[in-house]
């Protein structure tokens, strides 16, 4: 399983991942691989989330966002042919559009 996987990759690269630098002009440290640590404290935090699309089959949930981005492209596209629209303008326009998908 997914959480098993994850745990067994941290557990190879700890101590890759506890590698410190320091500065030496000011002595103080940080990280050295600051993204991988926070990949994958952003799995570890979200772990139960990540498969919910698994959990409930019966509500048909994708297992992908493509739909979901192909209308935020939609959106984008209808938003940008009135480019001259203030923020809460395009916030109306907005909802207007989702009322009217169902």
């Amino acid at each position: 399983m997914f959480t098993e996987e994850l745990s067994n990759w941290y557990n190879q690269w700890e101590t890759f991942l506890k590698e410190k630098t320091t500065n030496p002009e000011t002595g103080r440290w940080c990280y050295t691989h600051k993204r991988v640590r926070s990949a994958y404290r952003s799995l570890k935090t979200n772990l139960p989330y990540l498969f919910t699309y698994q959990k409930y089959p019966e509500l048909k949930i994708p297992n992908t966002t493509n739909s979901l981005d192909g209308y935020f492209s939609r959106l984008k596209k209808l938003l940008n042919v009135h480019s001259g629209l203030n923020e809460k303008r395009k916030f109306k326009i907005i909802v207007e559009i989702l009322k009217g998908r169902k």
